[in-house]
């Protein structure tokens, strides 16, 4: 699924374009977000591809759902 990552003043932000969805990022496996899963406010998960640490945002990429927060 494509979304979208941005950095705000808060942390990160996360646009899926398919489901007209914005949502913080409110926990990540990972420090950098890249090559664990993040999770977003409404409870969704993405599994994040491996990139370097200081890839430049925003940036659209393709995301793997792994939960809905169900």
């Amino acid at each position: 699924m494509k979304i979208t990552i941005r950095k705000v003043a808060s942390g990160y932000e996360a646009y899926v374009p398919k489901k007209d969805l914005e949502e913080r990022v409110t926990a990540t496996e990972k420090p950098d977000l890249w090559g664990g899963w993040i999770e977003l406010a409404n409870g969704w998960r993405f599994e994040m591809p491996e990139m370097p640490a200081d890839t430049p945002l925003p940036l659209t990429l393709d995301a793997r759902r792994i939960s809905t927060g169900d």
